[in-house]
């Protein structure tokens, strides 16, 4: 029998790198107190006095009093929600319609020839038409042709461009598995991610995501369906009552058994950064994009046999209308999750508008039809989405195994419909490590100097440096383990507003109970482009700016020489 211990780990406390000064305070923080101390220090060179004083200690209390962080994050913070979020009603982009090309004419035609009434309609109207919604903003394609894996193309603002390519899985484990090979399953995972954050290495960001949704039942019906015997004409009476009570218990089986029952589809998007790196291993095979193209081919297969490797079962590159058709059913769970006949890859969004908490979309469920006035129709429905992120430093010290999240994928009180990711920024050894070791030097001086003092050292104190030290103890010399970057996001939905808050506080309560997360950092007033965080397009997380080492080192290491084959 396989020691339990062997695949648990120790998971949370992990907080950002530290500054220079040491602590984890925010970066608006350290930015305001130097200019209220600095500030306060020149006026009294210059002569201001008193004034000048009180001025610059008022700001610093301000400042530690709006920056103090509680469970519903600090006072800065809520203000800055709430104007962005009075921003965003203001300029008219809390709503989203998808681009069309006559109603973009006839807005264009309105602003240019209308009176003033319709231009200040038509302007309105044009802020919230898009060619994609908020969750993926700049994404294009690269590649999205029938039956090839779709190569999305992402440029968002302010960020680095990349590529990212979604592989659907049928997961690790499957049915009754011993600890054994739950123990394989951890490791081979790992190895995954560690191949992969080598420096050499062309991926930076994987994105593992679980769609947790009811069961499908119109397979079991089309088999029900393919096997009744068909109706005679020389049926008695009795035989017919009885073919019609077969019928109602194959419906009664069907629907007892998919009762408060959900299902989990398994997705893993990976990233590649378009930087030097990349160009110059695309030269290697050509010129343009058709280059791109050849190295990317090699990379997803070179993927897939890694994901095989990691014992992720069934492995499968999605195209772009696979792609796309997941998005489409994660704005509207009533579109199936398989359908692609009508869907288009450049049209990735639906109709949708912004609450306070809210992402609120408005579609048809094409799977029921309604009698209207020209026929039957289609219903209108509308789903609620709301998401949340899950920091390291928002999640209980403890030991956990690889399963610590599975009250969140299966748990019998969640009902709802769900998407659960986690975001994974690959970052390599050397610079882990240092990173790694500068945090331990630092809190370990922070907590000798209040031992030293007399002081009572904190239990954040502690705990910032009981987890930098796993850290380094993980990165040891003949590890072969690579350092990481992480962050999940969970996206709850919803029929009405007062379902999606009563799911909300389940969710809070399962996570603060099954799982160690103390909080969850509701991303209020910007809900629609955090729905994207959960789509399979690897948005939601920034990787963390590298050191001065490191970027020296990157300079040093060049490119490629064009004369090498490699």
């Amino acid at each position: 029998m396989s020691n339990p211990e062997s695949y648990v780990r120790h998971l949370g406390g992990e907080t950002g790198h530290r500054g220079f000064f040491g602590g984890t305070a925010s970066k608006t923080r350290v930015f305001l107190l130097a200019v209220f101390i600095g500030g306060g220090m020149a006026g009294m060179v210059m002569g201001l006095g008193l004034p000048a004083l009180l001025v610059a200690v008022a700001g610093v209390g301000i400042t530690m009093l709006t920056t103090a962080r509680t469970h519903r994050g600090t006072v800065l913070e809520r203000r800055r929600k709430r104007a962005r979020a009075r921003a965003r009603r203001r300029l008219g982009t809390d709503d989203f319609v998808p681009y069309e090309v006559g109603a973009w004419d006839q807005l264009q035609e309105a602003i240019n020839q209308g009176t003033k009434a319709e231009k200040r309609a038509a302007e309105r109207t044009a802020l919230k038409m898009r060619a994609n919604p908020d969750g993926s903003d700049g994404m294009g394609w690269l590649q999205y042709a029938s039956n090839m894996p779709g190569i999305a193309w992402h440029a968002p603002i302010g960020e680095q461009p990349y590529l990212s390519v979604a592989f659907s899985v049928s997961g690790q484990l499957r049915g009754m598995e011993t600890a054994a090979a739950l123990t394989r399953a951890a490791n081979a995972w790992g190895k995954f991610l560690a191949r992969r954050a080598a420096p050499s290495s062309l991926i930076r960001d994987v994105q593992t995501l679980t769609r947790v949704l009811p069961p499908d039942s119109a397979r079991q019906q089309q088999w029900v369906k393919t096997r009744l015997e068909p109706v005679q004409d020389d049926w008695t009476a009795a035989q017919r009552e009885s073919f019609e009570a077969q019928k109602l218990s194959y419906d009664e089986v069907i629907r007892k058994s998919s009762a408060d029952a959900m299902v989990q589809r398994h997705y893993v998007v990976v990233s590649w950064p378009l930087d030097q790196q990349f160009t110059d291993a695309a030269t290697k095979f050509g010129r343009g994009r058709d280059a791109w193209r050849a190295l990317m081919a090699d990379q997803i297969l070179a993927t897939e046999r890694g994901l095989n490797d990691a014992k992720m079962g069934d492995v499968r590159a999605l195209t772009a209308k696979q792609t796309t058709a997941l998005m489409l059913h994660q704005q509207n769970p009533h579109l199936p999750i398989d359908l692609t006949r009508t869907v288009d890859p450049l049209q990735a969004g639906l109709r949708s508008h912004d609450e306070f908490s809210a992402h609120v979309v408005q579609d048809v469920d094409p799977t029921s039809l309604i009698m209207g006035e020209d026929g039957p129709v289609s219903p209108p429905v509308t789903w609620w989405h709301r998401t949340a992120a899950i920091h390291g430093q928002n999640l209980a010290v403890a030991a956990r195994s690889p399963l610590w999240c599975l009250d969140l994928l299966i748990g019998r009180e969640l009902t709802f419909v769900r998407s659960v990711s986690f975001h994974l920024h690959l970052v390599p050894a050397g610079q882990a490590k240092a990173k790694a070791r500068a945090d331990v030097v630092r809190d370990l001086a922070g907590v000798m100097a209040d031992q030293q003092k007399g002081r009572l050292v904190s239990d954040d104190s502690t705990t910032r440096m009981s987890a930098a030290q796993r850290r380094s103890a993980d990165l040891a010399a003949g590890s072969h383990h690579h350092g990481v970057d992480w962050i999940g996001f969970i996206t709850i939905s919803a029929p009405t507003r007062d379902d999606l808050a009563q799911a909300s506080r389940q969710l809070e309560e399962a996570c603060a109970t099954g799982l160690g997360i103390e909080r969850l950092d509701w991303q209020d007033s910007f809900q629609s482009a955090a729905s994207g965080t959960t789509w399979p397009i690897g948005r939601g997380l920034r990787p963390a700016s590298p050191t001065l080492t490191s970027r020296s080192i990157n300079r040093l290491a060049g490119r490629t020489e064009k004369e090498a084959l490699s």
